[in-house]
C-alpha cells in the first residue's frame, strides 16, 4: 500500500485544502479502513466548535476494511463497516447513569485522522463499543446517515412523545428532516415542520410532515393552532441555533409539553425565560449531545427494516478534489440536505452535484 493519501483539511470556513497526509499505521488491536463515502455535517460550519485547526473534515464515514491487526478476530478484509467517530466507555459515573456522550472520554476518542480522506484508523475501543458490519440491504449512501440521524434518535428518546402527540420541528435542514421523519416512529401524530425555505418545507412533506409553516409568511403560533384543533404542539424540537429560533420554539409549546434543544447556541449566549411562565407552564426542556452505541444500534435496525428513507436524504455528491465546493454548499445551507464526499471518486451511477 502507498504511504500517503489525499485528505480534505479545514483551515477556515472558506479555506478547505486537499493535502497529502500519511496513511495511518495500525496497532495489533486496530484496523485500517478505506473510506467509501463520508457525509458533511452542519456542525462543522460552527467555527466556535472547532477544537483544533487545521483538521481533516468529516466524521460520518463508511469504510471497507483493508488491514486488520493481528489481535482482531471479529472482522476481516473486505467487510463494510460503520464505526462511530466518538465512542464511550462503561466504567465511569456519567456512563453508568446513561450519559455516555458527556463523559470527557467520549470526545477524546476519534477516528484517525477524520472522514474526508482516503483511509482512516479505528482503535480497539471503537471496535469494542460501536462498530457494525453492514448488510447488503443497506446502501453505502444510506449508511452515511447512521451517525447524524442516530443523534436524532438520541434526541427523540428524551422528547417525552406520547402516541398521537403533535410534534413541531423548527428548522428543516438535514437534521430537522430527520426529526420530522423519525418522530412518527416514536408515536407522533401530527408533525409540523417550520422553516423560512419553501424548498425545505416541500422536502419535509416527503419525509412525513403533515403540515408545514413558513414563519416568514404567516404567524407561526396562529398557524399551528389552526392545524392542531386550537392547541400548540406537545413537543417542539428546535434545530436552528439562534436565540430567535429558540424563542419561536418556546412560543409553540403547549402547557405540559416538551421543548427539545436540538442544536447549541454559541458560547456565552444568554437565553432568558419568564420565570413565572417557566413555573406554571410545566414545560420540560431537554437536550442530547451526539449519539451513543445504543442509539446507533437502534437506528441501524430501523434502517435495515426499511423504516427510514435514508437514500432520499442524499442531495449532493462530490469527489474529494471538489471538497472545498462541497463545504461551501454546506455553509450556504440553501437547497441541499446531506452532502457526501467520495475520497476515491463518485461511483458511476451515483450522480454528481
Amino acid at each position: 500500500m502507498a504511504e500517503m493519501m489525499k485528505a480534505a483539511v479545514y483551515y477556515a470556513l472558506d479555506d478547505i485544502r486537499i493535502e497529502d497526509r500519511p496513511i495511518p499505521k495500525i496497532g495489533r488491536d486496530e484496523m485500517l479502513l478505506k473510506t467509501l463515502a463520508c457525509g458533511l455535517c452542519g456542525g462543522e460550519t460552527m467555527a466556535w466548535y472547532k477544537k483544533a485547526e487545521p483538521k481533516v473534515i468529516g466524521h460520518e464515514p463508511i469504510g471497507e476494511v483493508v488491514e486488520v491487526g493481528s489481535d482482531v478476530k471479529d472482522y476481516k478484509v473486505g467487510d463494510r463497516l460503520f464505526v462511530n467517530h466518538h465512542v464511550g466507555r462503561i466504567d465511569s459515573h456519567l456512563s453508568r447513569r446513561g450519559h455516555f456522550t458527556r463523559d470527557p472520554f467520549y470526545s477524546q476518542m476519534k477516528l484517525d485522522p477524520g472522514g474526508v480522506c482516503e483511509f482512516y484508523r479505528v482503535t480497539a475501543q471503537h471496535l469494542r463499543m460501536d462498530a457494525h458490519k453492514l448488510p447488503d440491504s443497506i446502501s453505502t449512501e444510506a449508511a452515511v446517515t447512521i451517525e447524524p440521524w442516530s443523534c436524532v434518535m438520541s434526541g427523540l428518546k428524551v422528547c417525552n412523545i406520547q402516541p398521537g402527540d403533535a410534534v413541531a420541528v423548527v428548522g428543516a435542514g438535514f437534521m430537522g428532516q430527520g426529526f420530522v421523519h423519525l418522530s412518527s416512529l416514536f408515536g407522533a401524530g401530527k408533525v409540523v415542520a417550520l422553516d423560512f425555505s419553501d424548498w425545505r418545507l416541500a422536502r419535509a412533506r416527503e419525509f412525513g410532515a403533515t403540515h408545514t409553516i413558513n414563519p416568514k409568511n404567516e404567524d407561526a403560533v396562529a398557524a399551528l393552532r389552526a392545524a392542531n384543533n386550537g392547541r400548540l404542539a406537545d413537543t417542539v424540537i428546535v434545530i436552528a441555533p439562534s436565540t430567535a429560533a429558540w424563542a419561536q420554539a418556546l412560543a409553540l409549546v403547549e402547557v405540559g409539553g416538551t421543548l427539545h434543544l436540538g442544536a447549541p447556541l454559541p458560547p456565552d449566549t444568554d437565553w432568558v425565560r419568564d420565570g413565572n411562565a417557566a413555573y406554571f407552564d410545566q414545560i420540560s426542556v431537554t437536550s442530547r449531545y451526539s449519539s451513543d452505541h445504543t442509539d446507533t444500534y437502534s437506528y441501524i435496525r430501523l434502517l435495515e427494516a426499511g423504516r427510514i428513507k435514508a437514500d432520499q436524504a442524499i442531495s449532493h455528491r462530490f469527489d474529494i478534489a471538489d471538497a472545498a465546493e462541497a463545504f461551501e454548499m454546506l455553509v450556504k445551507a440553501e437547497k441541499s440536505l446531506k452532502i457526501i464526499v467520495y475520497p476515491h471518486g463518485v461511483p458511476e451511477g451515483a450522480g454528481h452535484a
